[in-house]
């Protein structure tokens, strides 16, 4: 036995950066595999952090934030749902990925169990496996033209080991979105079973129906075991700034505080402007982008959907289209070969969970035209190669 604990060794490099690192930065390439869109991050919020570099604002700072920044968070949760949250529930330790760890931390360790609701993002599961716990999948059903899931589904999957449910909505591939009444039963079971849940609503603000998706926030009780994950990067164009927050009960504030310490420290101090300018000033940015990720979906839906090897169901929220390829065999194979032949980047399905391999995923908040332009270039893969698919 080494020195390294068996989960770190068994860990494996997710699918999405497996294809993507190769050609990573290549200009040649339309980058379709991460989750984020072309569009620099807005002026107003990158002069919010400038001018905090210039005032001298490089000092440590709260693990949890500062307290204008977890403010603004505060003002910015009440108007959207109508709340009075108290600061005391809101801690900002770094990225959104950060929160869902050190939420993760909070309460599994070895020989746990952990749900999780999928397709996922493949770092979900990783931070699960990181943690020690033993991890079910219970998969969002597809029946050609939309996505679901069935709470008795979960329910049936939580065993005596279960400490954490992981639901992530709108959903990060599917696009599916639970509606408030599901939410409503899921919490009850959470409630009764005293099983943590953990709610990733960073796609909160990305939905095309609405102005904001459903949130357990609306829901939960203070005391209640209920951690919702939120953050910048993907209603503010904000990815690479890598700031997020977490509202939890108020009774792990110091807790949070004292685990952030062996993590990173706090969030960047600067970033942190960024992020009340982005709060206070951004609503026109959110309409803007959900107009440019909407016409994004369309063009999807017109080129790739419309083909007869694709099947696709409109996505109500997030920014991906998850296309499956039936008789598909290989999801990894797909994605490489068109990379190879095509320049055009994609993950492959396989990534996010088990039954995935005739799926893989999209982002289609990049540029209209280049968007359009991978579309044709996919289409005319699946012609060249689907018999030999």
């Amino acid at each position: 036995m080494g020195p390294f604990r068996d989960e770190i060794e068994a860990l494996e490099q997710n699918g999405i950066t497996r294809v993507a690192l190769p050609r990573i930065g290549d200009p040649k390439v339309i980058a379709l595999w991460f989750g984020e869109g072309d569009m620099v991050t807005p002026a107003f919020i990158r002069d919010a952090a400038k001018r905090a570099l210039d005032e001298g604002h490089t000092f440590y700072a709260h693990t949890r934030g500062r307290q204008e920044l977890r403010d603004a968070i505060k003002r910015y949760l009440d108007r959207l749902y109508g709340l009075d949250v108290s600061p005391e529930r809101i801690s900002v330790p770094g990225s959104s990925m950060l929160g869902i760890t050190l939420a993760v931390q909070m309460a599994i360790g070895r020989g746990d169990h952990g749900v999780v609701v999928g397709p996922v993002w493949p770092n979900i599961v990783n931070a699960l496996q990181v943690a020690g716990a033993a991890i079910s999948h219970v998969r969002q059903r597809f029946d050609g033209a939309r996505w679901s899931v069935d709470v008795a589904d979960i329910e049936r999957a939580l065993t005596p080991a279960t400490r954490v449910v992981f639901l992530n909505s709108p959903c990060n591939p599917t696009g599916w979105i639970m509606p408030a009444s599901q939410q409503h039963e899921l919490l009850e079971i959470c409630r009764a079973r005293n099983v943590l849940l953990i709610a990733d609503e960073v796609y909160h603000r990305n939905v095309f129906d609405a102005d904001v998706a459903p949130s357990f926030m609306t829901l939960a009780r203070d005391d209640d075991p209920v951690i919702v994950i939120n953050g910048f990067s993907k209603a503010f164009a904000m990815t690479g700034w890598r700031l997020g927050w977490m509202v939890h009960p108020a009774r792990m504030a110091r807790h949070l505080a004292i685990l952030s310490e062996c993590f990173n420290t706090g969030a960047a101090v600067f970033t942190q402007f960024a992020g009340i300018a982005a709060l206070d000033e951004g609503e026109p940015l959110v309409r803007e982008l959900r107009a440019r990720y909407a016409r994004g979906r369309e063009i999807v839906m017109q080129q790739l959907a419309t083909h007869p090897r694709v099947e696709l169901a409109l996505p109500e929220g997030a920014f991906y289209a998850f296309v499956r390829v039936p008789g598909m065999r290989s999801s990894l194979d797909f994605a490489q070969g068109l990379l190879a032949e095509c320049d055009v980047g994609i993950a492959p399905g396989y990534t996010f969970g088990p039954d995935n391999d005739e799926y893989f995923r999209l982002c289609f908040a990049q540029s209209h035209d280049r968007l359009a332009q991978a579309m044709g270039r996919i289409r005319d893969y699946l012609d060249r190669h689907g018999n030999a698919l």
